[in-house]
Protein backbone atom coordinates (compact mmCIF):
# COMPACT_ATOMS: atom_id res chain seq x y z
CA UNK A 1 0.00 0.00 0.00
CA UNK A 2 1.42 3.51 -0.70
CA UNK A 3 1.22 5.73 1.50
CA UNK A 4 1.14 9.26 1.19
CA UNK A 5 3.63 11.47 2.90
CA UNK A 6 1.57 14.64 4.38
CA UNK A 7 2.70 18.42 3.72
CA UNK A 8 2.75 20.18 7.18
CA UNK A 9 3.08 23.91 7.93
CA UNK A 10 3.02 25.35 11.69
CA UNK A 11 0.96 28.57 12.00
CA UNK A 12 1.73 30.40 14.90
CA UNK A 13 2.06 33.78 16.84
CA UNK A 14 1.23 34.99 20.18
CA UNK A 15 -2.50 35.79 21.37
CA UNK A 16 -5.15 37.32 19.22
CA UNK A 17 -2.91 38.16 16.28
CA UNK A 18 -5.40 36.59 14.08
CA UNK A 19 -4.22 32.67 13.25
CA UNK A 20 -7.45 31.65 13.47
CA UNK A 21 -8.55 33.84 11.15
CA UNK A 22 -5.43 33.99 7.96
CA UNK A 23 -6.02 29.74 8.60
CA UNK A 24 -10.19 30.53 7.41
CA UNK A 25 -8.45 32.71 4.46
CA UNK A 26 -6.04 30.17 3.56
CA UNK A 27 -7.98 27.24 3.49
CA UNK A 28 -11.08 29.24 1.22
CA UNK A 29 -7.63 28.57 -1.71
CA UNK A 30 -7.11 25.46 -1.40
CA UNK A 31 -7.21 23.41 -4.34
CA UNK A 32 -10.51 21.92 -5.23
CA UNK A 33 -9.28 18.39 -5.49
CA UNK A 34 -7.65 18.31 -2.42
CA UNK A 35 -8.78 17.43 1.30
CA UNK A 36 -6.92 19.46 4.28
CA UNK A 37 -6.75 19.26 7.92
CA UNK A 38 -6.41 21.67 10.90
CA UNK A 39 -5.10 20.87 14.36
CA UNK A 40 -6.33 23.82 16.53
CA UNK A 41 -4.67 24.37 19.78
CA UNK A 42 -5.55 26.41 22.54
CA UNK A 43 -4.54 27.58 26.11
CA UNK A 44 -7.56 27.76 27.46
CA UNK A 45 -9.74 24.54 28.59
CA UNK A 46 -12.88 25.33 26.51
CA UNK A 47 -12.63 24.73 22.66
CA UNK A 48 -13.89 27.68 20.69
CA UNK A 49 -11.19 28.09 17.63
CA UNK A 50 -12.54 25.12 15.87
CA UNK A 51 -16.58 26.79 16.09
CA UNK A 52 -15.12 30.10 14.66
CA UNK A 53 -13.22 28.31 11.51
CA UNK A 54 -16.34 26.97 10.72
CA UNK A 55 -16.49 23.60 8.44
CA UNK A 56 -18.85 24.15 5.61
CA UNK A 57 -16.57 22.32 3.16
CA UNK A 58 -16.49 18.50 3.81
CA UNK A 59 -12.71 18.45 2.29
CA UNK A 60 -11.34 19.98 5.40
CA UNK A 61 -11.25 18.24 8.31
CA UNK A 62 -10.29 20.51 11.59
CA UNK A 63 -9.70 19.43 14.94
CA UNK A 64 -9.22 20.91 18.34
CA UNK A 65 -6.84 20.29 21.23
CA UNK A 66 -7.91 22.80 24.49
CA UNK A 67 -6.19 22.83 27.69
CA UNK A 68 -2.32 24.49 26.87
CA UNK A 69 0.50 23.88 24.74
CA UNK A 70 -0.44 20.35 23.23
CA UNK A 71 3.58 19.61 22.74
CA UNK A 72 3.94 19.37 26.75
CA UNK A 73 3.57 15.41 28.12
CA UNK A 74 6.37 14.84 25.60
CA UNK A 75 4.09 15.88 22.87
CA UNK A 76 1.23 13.22 23.54
CA UNK A 77 -1.58 15.23 22.94
CA UNK A 78 -0.49 16.24 19.58
CA UNK A 79 0.37 12.98 18.39
CA UNK A 80 -2.66 11.35 19.27
CA UNK A 81 -4.40 14.36 17.60
CA UNK A 82 -2.50 13.78 14.25
CA UNK A 83 -2.75 10.11 14.45
CA UNK A 84 -7.06 10.44 14.48
CA UNK A 85 -6.71 13.35 12.01
CA UNK A 86 -4.78 10.97 9.38
CA UNK A 87 -6.80 8.22 9.84
CA UNK A 88 -9.72 10.10 9.31
CA UNK A 89 -9.27 12.67 6.50
CA UNK A 90 -6.19 11.46 5.23
CA UNK A 91 -5.21 14.67 4.01
CA UNK A 92 -3.60 16.27 1.38
CA UNK A 93 -1.93 18.93 3.77
CA UNK A 94 -1.78 19.46 7.30
CA UNK A 95 -2.17 22.56 9.09
CA UNK A 96 -0.92 23.22 12.76
CA UNK A 97 -2.30 25.98 14.92
CA UNK A 98 -0.38 25.72 18.00
CA UNK A 99 -2.06 28.26 20.90
CA UNK A 100 -0.87 31.84 21.08
CA UNK A 101 1.20 30.76 25.17
CA UNK A 102 2.20 27.03 23.26
CA UNK A 103 6.12 26.65 22.85
CA UNK A 104 6.83 26.59 18.95
CA UNK A 105 10.15 25.00 19.16
CA UNK A 106 9.18 21.65 21.08
CA UNK A 107 6.05 21.61 18.54
CA UNK A 108 8.56 21.59 16.39
CA UNK A 109 10.81 19.17 18.00
CA UNK A 110 8.17 16.67 17.81
CA UNK A 111 7.22 16.78 14.35
CA UNK A 112 10.68 16.53 13.15
CA UNK A 113 11.72 13.35 15.26
CA UNK A 114 12.66 10.46 13.04
CA UNK A 115 9.27 8.50 13.45
CA UNK A 116 7.50 11.08 11.63
CA UNK A 117 10.05 11.71 8.59
CA UNK A 118 8.07 8.97 6.80
CA UNK A 119 4.28 10.83 7.56
CA UNK A 120 5.33 14.52 7.35
CA UNK A 121 7.03 16.44 5.34
CA UNK A 122 7.58 20.08 7.08
CA UNK A 123 7.21 23.17 5.27
CA UNK A 124 7.44 26.73 6.04
CA UNK A 125 6.67 27.59 9.72
CA UNK A 126 4.61 30.61 9.42
CA UNK A 127 4.61 33.35 12.13
CA UNK A 128 1.81 36.15 12.58
CA UNK A 129 2.77 39.12 14.07
CA UNK A 130 1.25 42.61 15.42
CA UNK A 131 4.41 44.98 14.95
CA UNK A 132 2.27 47.15 16.68
CA UNK A 133 2.93 45.73 19.85
CA UNK A 134 6.67 45.74 19.46
CA UNK A 135 6.54 49.36 21.39
CA UNK A 136 4.53 46.98 24.50
CA UNK A 137 7.72 45.44 26.35
CA UNK A 138 4.56 42.48 27.61
CA UNK A 139 5.48 40.99 24.29
CA UNK A 140 8.60 41.86 23.66
CA UNK A 141 9.95 40.49 27.04
CA UNK A 142 7.88 37.20 26.97
CA UNK A 143 10.04 34.21 25.75
CA UNK A 144 7.25 32.86 23.59
CA UNK A 145 6.86 35.83 21.15
CA UNK A 146 10.48 36.05 20.92
CA UNK A 147 10.69 31.90 20.04
CA UNK A 148 7.57 32.02 17.64
CA UNK A 149 9.83 34.50 15.91
CA UNK A 150 13.52 32.62 16.07
CA UNK A 151 11.00 29.19 14.20
CA UNK A 152 9.51 31.06 11.40
CA UNK A 153 10.32 30.63 8.07
CA UNK A 154 7.73 33.49 7.15
CA UNK A 155 6.79 36.38 9.00
CA UNK A 156 3.39 38.14 8.50
CA UNK A 157 3.14 41.22 9.27
CA UNK A 158 -0.40 41.18 10.61
CA UNK A 159 -3.29 44.04 10.58
CA UNK A 160 -0.83 45.93 8.38
CA UNK A 161 -3.36 47.94 6.99
CA UNK A 162 -3.78 49.44 10.29
CA UNK A 163 -0.16 50.34 10.98
CA UNK A 164 1.24 54.08 11.12
CA UNK A 165 4.24 54.50 8.47
CA UNK A 166 7.48 52.47 10.29
CA UNK A 167 6.20 49.59 11.73
CA UNK A 168 6.87 47.03 9.31
CA UNK A 169 10.18 48.60 9.61
CA UNK A 170 10.37 48.35 13.17
CA UNK A 171 9.42 44.72 12.82
CA UNK A 172 12.34 43.96 10.40
CA UNK A 173 14.70 46.39 12.59
CA UNK A 174 13.69 43.88 15.52
CA UNK A 175 14.13 40.69 13.76
CA UNK A 176 17.69 41.38 12.87
CA UNK A 177 18.55 42.69 16.37
CA UNK A 178 16.95 39.59 18.00
CA UNK A 179 16.03 37.05 15.70
CA UNK A 180 19.65 34.66 15.76
CA UNK A 181 20.64 33.40 11.84
CA UNK A 182 17.82 35.38 10.08
CA UNK A 183 16.54 33.80 7.05
CA UNK A 184 12.60 34.54 7.23
CA UNK A 185 10.78 36.39 4.96
CA UNK A 186 9.23 39.36 5.88
CA UNK A 187 5.57 39.77 4.41
CA UNK A 188 2.46 42.36 5.11
CA UNK A 189 -1.13 40.60 6.03
CA UNK A 190 -4.06 42.05 6.43
CA UNK A 191 -7.64 40.71 5.15
CA UNK A 192 -8.63 43.64 3.18
CA UNK A 193 -5.99 43.32 1.08
CA UNK A 194 -5.66 39.44 1.18
CA UNK A 195 -6.50 39.02 -2.64
CA UNK A 196 -3.21 40.77 -3.42
CA UNK A 197 -1.06 39.11 -0.62
CA UNK A 198 -2.14 35.26 -1.27
CA UNK A 199 -0.21 34.92 -4.25
CA UNK A 200 2.82 35.11 -2.78
CA UNK A 201 1.78 33.32 0.32
CA UNK A 202 1.14 30.10 -1.34
CA UNK A 203 4.34 30.23 -3.09
CA UNK A 204 5.43 30.10 0.19
CA UNK A 205 3.78 27.17 1.65
CA UNK A 206 5.77 24.62 -0.07
CA UNK A 207 9.13 25.53 0.59
CA UNK A 208 11.02 23.20 3.21
CA UNK A 209 11.09 24.52 6.92
CA UNK A 210 14.57 25.71 7.65
CA UNK A 211 14.82 23.40 10.50
CA UNK A 212 14.22 20.23 8.65
CA UNK A 213 16.39 21.23 5.49
CA UNK A 214 18.95 21.62 8.26
CA UNK A 215 18.58 18.29 9.51
CA UNK A 216 18.40 17.06 5.76
CA UNK A 217 15.22 15.24 6.34
CA UNK A 218 14.16 13.39 3.24
CA UNK A 219 11.60 14.77 0.47
CA UNK A 220 8.41 14.11 -0.26
CA UNK A 221 8.12 10.08 -1.57
CA UNK A 222 5.90 7.31 -1.98
CA UNK A 223 6.53 4.68 0.42
CA UNK A 224 5.68 1.21 -0.93
CA UNK A 225 7.17 -1.19 1.95
CA UNK A 226 4.95 -2.06 5.03
CA UNK A 227 6.14 0.51 7.81
CA UNK A 228 6.77 -0.68 11.27
CA UNK A 229 5.08 -0.27 14.03
CA UNK A 230 5.93 3.60 15.50
CA UNK A 231 3.86 6.30 17.16
CA UNK A 232 2.45 7.62 14.19
CA UNK A 233 0.70 3.99 13.11
CA UNK A 234 -2.83 4.64 13.52
CA UNK A 235 -3.44 0.91 14.69
CA UNK A 236 -0.72 1.49 17.53
CA UNK A 237 -3.60 1.71 19.94
CA UNK A 238 -7.40 2.26 20.06
CA UNK A 239 -6.88 5.60 21.23
CA UNK A 240 -5.77 6.01 17.70
CA UNK A 241 -8.51 5.52 16.27
CA UNK A 242 -10.58 7.77 13.69
CA UNK A 243 -13.78 6.80 15.82
CA UNK A 244 -12.48 7.52 18.97
CA UNK A 245 -15.57 9.67 20.69
CA UNK A 246 -14.96 13.58 21.54
CA UNK A 247 -14.61 14.06 25.23
CA UNK A 248 -18.29 14.77 27.01
CA UNK A 249 -19.02 17.55 28.64
CA UNK A 250 -19.78 17.18 32.20
CA UNK A 251 -22.85 20.03 32.50
CA UNK A 252 -24.34 20.99 35.77
CA UNK A 253 -28.07 21.01 37.10
CA UNK A 254 -28.40 24.57 35.38
CA UNK A 255 -26.60 23.30 32.02
CA UNK A 256 -23.27 25.00 32.66
CA UNK A 257 -19.40 23.69 32.12
CA UNK A 258 -17.04 25.95 33.73
CA UNK A 259 -13.13 25.47 33.23
CA UNK A 260 -9.89 27.43 34.89
CA UNK A 261 -6.80 28.00 34.13
CA UNK A 262 -3.67 30.03 35.09
CA UNK A 263 0.39 29.46 33.58
CA UNK A 264 2.90 31.82 31.58
CA UNK A 265 1.30 35.07 33.37
CA UNK A 266 -2.17 34.71 32.02
CA UNK A 267 -5.52 33.24 33.22
CA UNK A 268 -8.20 31.96 31.39
CA UNK A 269 -11.56 31.54 32.61
CA UNK A 270 -14.42 29.41 29.90
CA UNK A 271 -17.76 28.50 30.05
CA UNK A 272 -20.18 26.03 27.94
CA UNK A 273 -23.72 26.41 27.79
CA UNK A 274 -25.60 23.59 26.76
CA UNK A 275 -28.45 24.19 23.60
CA UNK A 276 -30.48 25.34 25.69
CA UNK A 277 -29.90 28.47 26.58
CA UNK A 278 -30.24 31.36 23.92
CA UNK A 279 -28.64 34.69 24.51
CA UNK A 280 -29.73 38.16 24.20
CA UNK A 281 -27.45 39.45 21.58
CA UNK A 282 -27.93 43.23 22.74
CA UNK A 283 -26.99 42.81 26.54
CA UNK A 284 -24.57 40.43 25.61
CA UNK A 285 -22.54 42.89 23.49
CA UNK A 286 -23.11 45.29 25.90
CA UNK A 287 -21.70 43.35 29.05
CA UNK A 288 -18.94 41.66 26.37
CA UNK A 289 -17.57 45.56 25.76
CA UNK A 290 -17.48 46.15 29.73
CA UNK A 291 -15.10 42.97 29.91
CA UNK A 292 -11.33 43.88 30.73
CA UNK A 293 -9.23 41.37 29.19
CA UNK A 294 -6.11 40.27 27.10
CA UNK A 295 -8.30 38.05 24.87
CA UNK A 296 -11.95 36.97 24.17
CA UNK A 297 -13.44 34.21 21.60
CA UNK A 298 -16.67 33.07 21.72
CA UNK A 299 -19.37 31.24 20.07
CA UNK A 300 -22.82 32.28 21.33
CA UNK A 301 -26.37 31.21 20.37
CA UNK A 302 -28.10 34.35 20.57
CA UNK A 303 -32.01 35.26 19.71
CA UNK A 304 -30.44 36.71 16.35
CA UNK A 305 -28.86 33.90 15.43
CA UNK A 306 -25.45 32.50 16.21
CA UNK A 307 -22.75 34.68 16.92
CA UNK A 308 -18.85 34.40 16.82
CA UNK A 309 -17.11 36.91 19.49
CA UNK A 310 -13.38 37.62 18.68
CA UNK A 311 -11.52 40.54 20.75
CA UNK A 312 -8.09 41.54 21.23
CA UNK A 313 -7.69 44.05 24.22
CA UNK A 314 -10.04 46.68 22.84
CA UNK A 315 -10.19 45.39 19.53
CA UNK A 316 -14.00 43.29 18.91
CA UNK A 317 -15.13 41.72 15.99
CA UNK A 318 -18.57 40.07 15.20
CA UNK A 319 -19.46 37.32 12.90
CA UNK A 320 -22.70 35.46 11.85
CA UNK A 321 -21.91 31.50 12.00
CA UNK A 322 -24.10 29.03 10.71
CA UNK A 323 -24.30 26.27 13.45
CA UNK A 324 -23.79 25.57 16.85
CA UNK A 325 -24.07 22.46 19.30
CA UNK A 326 -23.59 25.19 22.44
CA UNK A 327 -22.90 28.90 23.44
CA UNK A 328 -18.96 28.82 24.27
CA UNK A 329 -17.02 31.93 25.56
CA UNK A 330 -13.69 32.51 27.29
CA UNK A 331 -11.76 35.30 28.56
CA UNK A 332 -7.89 35.46 28.95
CA UNK A 333 -6.12 38.13 30.93
CA UNK A 334 -2.91 38.77 32.81
CA UNK A 335 -4.82 39.77 36.24
CA UNK A 336 -7.35 36.82 38.12
CA UNK A 337 -10.91 36.68 36.26
CA UNK A 338 -13.77 37.40 38.74
CA UNK A 339 -15.54 33.76 38.05
CA UNK A 340 -18.65 34.49 39.76
CA UNK A 341 -19.38 37.76 38.69
CA UNK A 342 -18.79 37.24 35.01
CA UNK A 343 -21.32 33.71 35.21
CA UNK A 344 -23.86 35.45 36.70
CA UNK A 345 -23.68 38.13 34.10
CA UNK A 346 -23.50 36.18 31.44
CA UNK A 347 -26.93 34.12 32.71
CA UNK A 348 -28.62 37.28 33.31
CA UNK A 349 -28.27 38.18 29.80
CA UNK A 350 -29.65 34.44 28.43
CA UNK A 351 -33.11 32.61 29.00
CA UNK A 352 -33.67 28.83 28.68
CA UNK A 353 -35.98 27.46 26.36
CA UNK A 354 -38.00 24.72 26.87
CA UNK A 355 -37.04 24.44 31.35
Amino acid sequence: MIQKIIPTNVITGFLGVGKTSFIKTLLSQKPSGEVWAVLVNEFGEIGIDAGLLGNDNQQVEIKEVAGGCMCCAAGLPMQVAINQLIAKAKPDRLLIEPTGLGHPQEVLKVLTQAHYQQVLSMKSCITLVDARKLRDSRYTQHEIFNQQLQVADLVLASKADCYDEGHVGELQDYLKANVANQTMTVEPWSHTQNEALMPTILASINLPHKLSAAKNVPAVQAITTAPKTRLLDINYSPLFSPDTSVQQLDFDERGVVCKTKQADGFYSCGWVFDVSYEFDFDKLLEFVKGLDFVRLKAVMITDEGIAGFNGVESELSIVELDDAMASRIELLSMSALNREQIEAALITASKRLGC
